[in-house]
């Protein structure tokens, strides 16, 4: 078994695939439309759904936002350099919510930004 990706429902897939595409660099790996379910699914990733888990925004034609509700945490992303990292996001139009700094407890380097619809995205410093 392996993990395959992670379904994320969206209120606006336009502005979502942009957050995810061009602040976070990911890229566009697929999409597709249902008409008879009134529904979209697009699917972004650093890399090739066969060599990594991706992330499934699924937007539904009808709903325009959704309440996150208090089980949801976070998808981290390694990165080499986290304070870098936010100032690159920031430079693109993204939302930084935690800057990078120690996490509580520990010594290892974090950050949050937080995407169009108020998911939570924890950047983890790694060489």
């Amino acid at each position: 078994m392996r993990l395959l990706h992670t379904m994320l429902r969206v209120g606006n897939l336009d502005q979502s695939i942009a957050f995810y595409t061009e602040v976070l660099g990911m890229q566009l790996l697929r999409r597709q439309d249902y008409p008879d379910g009134r529904f979209t699914l697009a699917f972004v990733g650093y890399g090739p759904e066969i060599e990594g888990a991706v992330i499934e925004l699924t937007h539904n034609w009808d709903t325009t936002g959704y309440e996150l509700g208090n089980a949801y945490g976070h998808i981290a992303l390694a990165v080499p350099d986290a304070a870098a990292a936010c100032a690159a996001i920031k430079a693109r139009g993204g939302k930084v919510v935690r800057e990078a700094g120690p996490m509580k407890h520990g010594k290892t380097i974090i950050a949050f930004v937080e995407d169009p619809d108020g998911y939570k995205i924890e950047l983890i410093q790694r060489d």
